[in-house]
Formats: structure tokens, C-alpha cells, sequence
């Protein structure tokens, strides 16, 4: 894995937010799926690592982010955890995958993945965090990826071009999200390494030629 991505381990990282401004929005839900690699060099993703995120003191929350998300803020059963809390849950995962497969540091898988960076980076410097293991500001976009391999940027629809299943009635969910698009992820980066296997397999030895 340190190989295939020069140090880094991809992590996919969807979050569920009060609004759009990083900075004034409540984060409400995150979600992390760490990736490792197969000896044949394909990649698999590994269990969902997930929080429900209490608002920060004075953080707007948008009526309209939460018809979308479906998400009850108030809700006695959320069991919802500090920003702190929730970002040592899901960071300590992400070390663990990290240190496992050899890797330097993690780097952001999203669809969209601008929006989920800026959120993450800014629970970051609200709790004054030191040990994110996330890379500040590279990162994998699935959107943009899946418009390259399936003509699609819509999650749901990339999804479904790469052979997924996709419920609707689940989706802006941070856990189901960043299931589907790890799932979107790997498809793509493995649907390069079958084509390789592929060309070597088919490959002539230069003995067989003559050379």
C-alpha cells in the first residue's frame, strides 16, 4: 500500500453537517473507512468507524441541511459525542490502519472530497487537535474519479455505473455514504490493476520471441 500511493493510506471520510460554511455549521455525523490491499494488489475496504457529533457551542444548523440528512440534532437516543471525543474515535482507527500497512500518514477519500476535507480540518483547529492523521489538504475525489471512469459525478449514479448497489432511502447517511464510496473507490482503482494483470498475462515473453 506504501507503494501503491507513495506513502500514504487512502482513507474515506463522509461527513453529515448543519450547512455548507465549514466554519459557522454544526458537523453532526462522521464516518472513516480505512483501505488495504490484497497481495494481489487490489484494494478492500474494512469495517465502517463512525460518530454521531455533538454541534459545537454557538455552531448554525441549517432547518433545510436537515430535511435533507434526516438527522435529529436533539435526539435522546443519538448518543452523540463531543467534537474531541468524536474525531480521538474515528483518528485512532485511522493511525492503527495507517501503522498496519507501513503508510506515513492518511490521505482523504470523498465524494466531493473539498467539503468533507474543510470540515474535518476545521473540527480539527477548533479542539486544537495534534495528531491528525490526515494530510491537510491532498485528497482522492471520487466525484471527479468517477467521472473518469463511468462518465458519472453524482455518488448514486457512479455507484451504480461501477456495479454497486445503491438505496436511496439510505444515502446522506456519514455511515452508508462512506461505505458506497469506498466501495466506489476501490472498484476504480481496482478495475486499473485487473487491466495490468490482464497485460501481463497476455504479455509474450521476449524467449518465446526469439530475443
Amino acid at each position: 500500500m506504501a507503494g501503491r500511493f507513495r506513502g500514504f493510506l487512502p482513507v474515506v471520510v463522509d461527513v453529515e453537517t448543519g450547512g455548507f460554511d465549514a466554519e459557522r455549521d454544526a458537523l453532526l455525523e462522521i464516518a472513516v473507512v480505512t483501505i488495504a490491499m490484497e497481495p494481489s494488489g487490489l484494494l478492500v475496504p474494512q469495517p465502517v468507524v463512525a460518530a454521531n457529533v455533538e454541534p459545537f457551542p454557538g455552531a448554525n444548523i441549517d432547518p433545510r441541511s436537515l430535511e435533507v440528512t434526516g438527522i435529529d440534532p436533539d435526539h435522546p437516543f443519538r448518543g452523540a459525542l463531543p467534537e474531541r471525543q468524536a474525531l480521538d474515535h474515528v483518528f485512532n482507527a485511522v493511525r492503527e490502519a495507517v501503522r498496519v500497512a507501513g503508510c506515513q500518514r492518511a490521505v482523504l477519500v470523498g465524494h466531493n472530497a473539498a467539503f468533507d476535507l474543510a470540515f474535518l480540518n476545521a473540527a480539527v483547529r477548533r479542539v486544537a487537535h495534534k495528531r491528525n492523521p490526515f494530510h491537510p489538504f491532498s485528497c482522492f475525489d471520487t466525484a471527479t474519479l468517477g467521472g473518469l471512469a463511468y462518465g458519472q459525478t453524482v455518488l448514486s449514479k457512479a455507484v451504480l455505473a461501477a456495479g454497486i448497489d445503491f438505496d436511496t432511502r439510505e444515502a446522506h447517511s456519514a455511515i452508508y455514504d462512506a461505505e458506497r464510496t469506498a466501495e466506489l473507490f476501490c472498484e476504480i482503482v481496482n478495475r486499473w490493476r485487473r487491466l495490468e494483470l490482464a497485460a501481463a498475462e497476455t504479455a509474450v515473453p521476449l524467449v518465446a520471441q526469439g530475443a
